[in-house]
């Protein structure tokens, strides 16, 4: 996944969670069914944002930001703030 790509990923899991909420305040789903989606989100929010991470760390140290890969949702759901 290139820059770009990954960015427009963001912004669509970021449109989800937004209208995922507007659902619940319409009772169009459960809190559990938002609370377990907006879990999903998050995961899928941070692995695109370590992939980018990763990215750009490559190319900064003039590697090449394609042999980035997608961490599981294991490790980047442990990483400290």
């Amino acid at each position: 996944m290139r820059d770009d790509e990954i960015l427009t990923r963001i912004s669509d899991l970021v449109t989800e969670e937004h209208d995922l909420r507007g659902k619940l305040t319409a009772g169009e789903v459960t809190s559990d069914e938002e609370r377990n989606r907006i879990k999903q989100l998050e995961t899928a929010l941070d692995q695109c944002w370590d992939l980018l991470r990763q990215r750009r760390a490559r190319r900064g140290a003039g590697e090449d930001p394609d042999n980035a890969a997608a961490r599981p949702a294991s490790e980047v759901e442990n990483y400290r703030q």
